[in-house]
Protein backbone atom coordinates (compact mmCIF):
# COMPACT_ATOMS: atom_id res chain seq x y z
CA UNK A 1 0.00 0.00 0.00
CA UNK A 2 1.18 3.51 -1.07
CA UNK A 3 1.42 6.31 1.45
CA UNK A 4 -2.09 8.62 1.79
CA UNK A 5 -0.91 11.69 -0.79
CA UNK A 6 -2.95 13.49 2.11
CA UNK A 7 -2.65 13.06 6.06
CA UNK A 8 -4.28 16.02 8.10
CA UNK A 9 -4.39 15.41 12.11
CA UNK A 10 -5.91 17.70 14.42
CA UNK A 11 -6.12 20.96 12.08
CA UNK A 12 -7.53 24.04 13.54
CA UNK A 13 -7.22 27.41 11.58
CA UNK A 14 -8.28 30.46 13.03
CA UNK A 15 -8.02 34.28 11.95
CA UNK A 16 -7.54 37.30 14.01
CA UNK A 17 -9.56 40.46 13.52
CA UNK A 18 -8.01 42.42 16.10
CA UNK A 19 -8.45 41.08 19.13
CA UNK A 20 -11.44 38.77 18.33
CA UNK A 21 -10.38 35.24 17.40
CA UNK A 22 -12.27 33.61 14.25
CA UNK A 23 -12.39 29.92 14.58
CA UNK A 24 -12.28 28.56 10.48
CA UNK A 25 -11.43 24.54 11.07
CA UNK A 26 -11.50 22.75 14.38
CA UNK A 27 -10.03 20.00 15.16
CA UNK A 28 -10.47 18.21 11.42
CA UNK A 29 -8.51 14.75 10.08
CA UNK A 30 -9.03 13.65 6.63
CA UNK A 31 -6.53 11.44 4.48
CA UNK A 32 -6.76 11.16 1.20
CA UNK A 33 -5.27 7.91 -0.56
CA UNK A 34 -3.46 8.35 -4.31
CA UNK A 35 -5.83 7.95 -7.03
CA UNK A 36 -8.90 9.80 -4.52
CA UNK A 37 -11.23 11.93 -6.35
CA UNK A 38 -13.46 13.41 -3.14
CA UNK A 39 -15.54 16.08 -3.76
CA UNK A 40 -16.30 19.03 -0.83
CA UNK A 41 -19.56 20.69 -0.24
CA UNK A 42 -20.54 22.79 2.52
CA UNK A 43 -22.03 26.57 2.71
CA UNK A 44 -20.06 29.58 2.15
CA UNK A 45 -17.99 30.44 5.62
CA UNK A 46 -17.53 26.53 6.17
CA UNK A 47 -13.80 26.75 5.32
CA UNK A 48 -13.91 25.06 2.16
CA UNK A 49 -11.50 27.23 0.57
CA UNK A 50 -9.23 27.44 3.56
CA UNK A 51 -9.04 23.56 3.44
CA UNK A 52 -7.83 24.03 0.28
CA UNK A 53 -5.30 26.44 0.57
CA UNK A 54 -3.81 24.77 3.63
CA UNK A 55 -3.54 21.36 1.94
CA UNK A 56 -2.26 23.18 -1.51
CA UNK A 57 0.48 25.33 0.75
CA UNK A 58 -0.88 28.46 0.42
CA UNK A 59 -1.69 29.48 3.94
CA UNK A 60 -0.34 27.61 7.41
CA UNK A 61 -2.54 26.26 9.95
CA UNK A 62 -2.61 27.52 13.34
CA UNK A 63 -2.45 24.16 14.75
CA UNK A 64 -1.95 20.34 13.54
CA UNK A 65 -0.31 18.49 11.07
CA UNK A 66 -0.74 18.90 7.36
CA UNK A 67 0.99 16.18 5.74
CA UNK A 68 0.53 16.25 1.23
CA UNK A 69 3.05 14.07 -0.53
CA UNK A 70 5.02 13.02 2.04
CA UNK A 71 6.41 17.01 3.20
CA UNK A 72 5.18 18.05 6.38
CA UNK A 73 4.02 21.08 5.03
CA UNK A 74 5.12 23.16 8.43
CA UNK A 75 8.43 21.90 8.02
CA UNK A 76 9.23 24.45 4.85
CA UNK A 77 9.95 28.11 4.23
CA UNK A 78 7.73 30.08 1.53
CA UNK A 79 10.36 29.79 -1.25
CA UNK A 80 10.27 26.09 -0.55
CA UNK A 81 6.80 25.45 -0.75
CA UNK A 82 6.86 27.44 -3.72
CA UNK A 83 9.14 25.16 -5.34
CA UNK A 84 6.90 22.29 -3.82
CA UNK A 85 3.99 23.43 -5.25
CA UNK A 86 5.29 23.75 -8.78
CA UNK A 87 6.30 19.82 -8.67
CA UNK A 88 3.25 18.26 -6.64
CA UNK A 89 0.04 20.44 -7.18
CA UNK A 90 -1.65 21.68 -9.94
CA UNK A 91 -4.86 24.50 -9.17
CA UNK A 92 -7.76 25.07 -11.45
CA UNK A 93 -10.70 27.33 -10.41
CA UNK A 94 -13.65 28.99 -11.49
CA UNK A 95 -12.10 32.13 -13.02
CA UNK A 96 -10.09 30.71 -15.62
CA UNK A 97 -6.94 33.17 -14.95
CA UNK A 98 -5.80 32.88 -18.91
CA UNK A 99 -3.12 35.47 -19.93
CA UNK A 100 -5.44 37.02 -22.77
CA UNK A 101 -2.09 37.82 -24.69
CA UNK A 102 -1.53 34.56 -24.80
CA UNK A 103 -2.37 31.64 -27.25
CA UNK A 104 -3.46 28.57 -25.31
CA UNK A 105 -0.31 26.92 -26.28
CA UNK A 106 1.46 30.04 -24.36
CA UNK A 107 -0.68 29.70 -21.37
CA UNK A 108 -0.25 25.80 -20.92
CA UNK A 109 3.78 26.62 -21.51
CA UNK A 110 3.75 29.02 -18.64
CA UNK A 111 4.43 27.02 -15.54
CA UNK A 112 7.03 25.02 -17.43
CA UNK A 113 9.11 27.69 -18.06
CA UNK A 114 9.81 27.60 -14.27
CA UNK A 115 11.31 24.23 -15.01
CA UNK A 116 14.16 22.59 -15.52
CA UNK A 117 12.84 21.72 -18.81
CA UNK A 118 14.12 21.89 -22.23
CA UNK A 119 12.50 23.63 -25.00
CA UNK A 120 11.77 20.19 -26.51
CA UNK A 121 10.03 18.68 -23.68
CA UNK A 122 8.21 21.41 -22.50
CA UNK A 123 6.89 21.29 -26.51
CA UNK A 124 6.09 17.59 -25.56
CA UNK A 125 4.05 18.15 -22.06
CA UNK A 126 2.06 21.23 -23.74
CA UNK A 127 0.86 19.35 -26.55
CA UNK A 128 0.17 16.77 -24.41
CA UNK A 129 -1.90 18.12 -21.77
CA UNK A 130 -4.15 19.98 -24.67
CA UNK A 131 -4.60 16.45 -26.57
CA UNK A 132 -5.92 15.31 -23.24
CA UNK A 133 -8.46 18.09 -22.83
CA UNK A 134 -8.99 17.84 -25.90
CA UNK A 135 -7.92 21.08 -27.53
CA UNK A 136 -4.95 20.10 -29.53
CA UNK A 137 -6.88 21.82 -32.57
CA UNK A 138 -7.48 24.96 -30.58
CA UNK A 139 -3.16 25.79 -29.06
CA UNK A 140 -2.76 28.73 -31.49
CA UNK A 141 -5.93 30.30 -30.27
CA UNK A 142 -6.65 33.14 -27.68
CA UNK A 143 -8.69 32.92 -24.83
CA UNK A 144 -11.15 35.77 -26.30
CA UNK A 145 -11.11 33.12 -29.19
CA UNK A 146 -12.32 30.30 -27.00
CA UNK A 147 -15.92 29.56 -25.35
CA UNK A 148 -16.45 29.41 -21.35
CA UNK A 149 -16.13 25.84 -21.07
CA UNK A 150 -12.98 25.93 -23.61
CA UNK A 151 -10.86 28.15 -21.56
CA UNK A 152 -11.90 26.17 -18.47
CA UNK A 153 -10.06 22.96 -20.32
CA UNK A 154 -7.12 25.39 -21.37
CA UNK A 155 -6.96 26.09 -17.39
CA UNK A 156 -6.72 22.39 -17.13
CA UNK A 157 -4.02 21.31 -19.51
CA UNK A 158 -1.78 24.01 -17.72
CA UNK A 159 -2.84 22.87 -14.28
CA UNK A 160 -1.26 18.55 -15.87
CA UNK A 161 1.43 19.70 -17.64
CA UNK A 162 3.52 19.74 -14.95
CA UNK A 163 2.51 15.95 -14.34
CA UNK A 164 1.45 16.76 -10.72
CA UNK A 165 0.66 14.20 -7.90
CA UNK A 166 -2.43 16.34 -6.72
CA UNK A 167 -5.02 18.37 -8.53
CA UNK A 168 -6.57 20.89 -6.43
CA UNK A 169 -10.06 22.22 -8.07
CA UNK A 170 -11.90 25.29 -6.35
CA UNK A 171 -15.59 25.52 -8.24
CA UNK A 172 -14.13 24.84 -11.47
CA UNK A 173 -17.78 24.55 -13.20
CA UNK A 174 -19.07 27.40 -11.32
CA UNK A 175 -18.76 30.04 -14.36
CA UNK A 176 -19.96 27.50 -16.43
CA UNK A 177 -23.55 26.81 -18.81
CA UNK A 178 -24.91 22.80 -17.94
CA UNK A 179 -23.43 21.47 -20.98
CA UNK A 180 -19.86 23.18 -20.89
CA UNK A 181 -19.95 22.05 -16.95
CA UNK A 182 -20.56 18.65 -17.42
CA UNK A 183 -17.61 18.35 -20.16
CA UNK A 184 -15.56 19.51 -17.67
CA UNK A 185 -16.72 17.05 -14.89
CA UNK A 186 -16.10 13.91 -17.55
CA UNK A 187 -12.50 15.24 -18.42
CA UNK A 188 -11.90 15.49 -14.51
CA UNK A 189 -13.44 11.82 -13.79
CA UNK A 190 -11.25 10.82 -16.72
CA UNK A 191 -8.38 12.36 -15.48
CA UNK A 192 -8.65 10.52 -12.05
CA UNK A 193 -10.05 6.97 -13.60
CA UNK A 194 -7.79 7.25 -16.71
CA UNK A 195 -4.60 9.36 -15.53
CA UNK A 196 -4.99 7.86 -11.86
CA UNK A 197 -4.72 11.90 -10.57
CA UNK A 198 -5.40 12.51 -7.35
CA UNK A 199 -8.36 15.30 -7.00
CA UNK A 200 -10.23 16.91 -4.56
CA UNK A 201 -12.71 19.40 -5.09
CA UNK A 202 -14.88 22.18 -3.74
CA UNK A 203 -18.31 22.53 -5.26
CA UNK A 204 -21.89 23.77 -4.84
CA UNK A 205 -23.12 21.86 -6.93
CA UNK A 206 -24.73 18.14 -6.02
CA UNK A 207 -24.58 17.00 -9.24
CA UNK A 208 -20.72 17.68 -9.34
CA UNK A 209 -19.46 16.44 -6.22
CA UNK A 210 -21.44 12.99 -7.39
CA UNK A 211 -18.78 12.70 -10.03
CA UNK A 212 -16.38 12.40 -7.42
CA UNK A 213 -15.48 8.52 -5.38
CA UNK A 214 -15.70 10.42 -2.03
CA UNK A 215 -17.67 13.11 -0.98
CA UNK A 216 -16.96 15.49 2.22
CA UNK A 217 -18.93 17.94 4.00
CA UNK A 218 -17.85 20.65 5.75
CA UNK A 219 -19.94 22.64 8.52
CA UNK A 220 -18.75 25.18 10.73
CA UNK A 221 -15.10 24.20 10.07
CA UNK A 222 -16.10 20.58 11.20
CA UNK A 223 -16.58 17.41 8.73
CA UNK A 224 -19.82 16.53 9.42
CA UNK A 225 -19.77 13.35 6.77
CA UNK A 226 -17.93 11.37 4.70
CA UNK A 227 -19.97 9.53 1.68
CA UNK A 228 -17.84 6.57 -0.48
CA UNK A 229 -19.76 6.57 -3.81
CA UNK A 230 -19.51 3.23 -6.28
CA UNK A 231 -18.45 3.55 -9.83
CA UNK A 232 -21.99 3.09 -10.85
CA UNK A 233 -22.95 6.07 -8.88
CA UNK A 234 -20.87 8.24 -10.73
CA UNK A 235 -21.68 7.51 -14.19
CA UNK A 236 -24.12 10.14 -15.58
CA UNK A 237 -26.86 9.14 -18.42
Amino acid sequence: MSEPVVVIRDLHKEFRRDAIRIPVLSGMNLEMAEGDFLSLMGPSGSGKSTLLNLIAGLDKPTSGTVIVVGEDLSDLTEGELAQWRSRYIGFVFQLYNLIPVLTAYENVELPLTLTGLSRRERDQQVKTALDVVGLADRMDHFPRQLSGGQEQRVAIARAIATDPTLLVADEPTGDLDAQSAGEILDLMQRLNSEFGKTIIMVTHDPHAAERASRQLHLEKGVLVDDVSVTATNQEQP
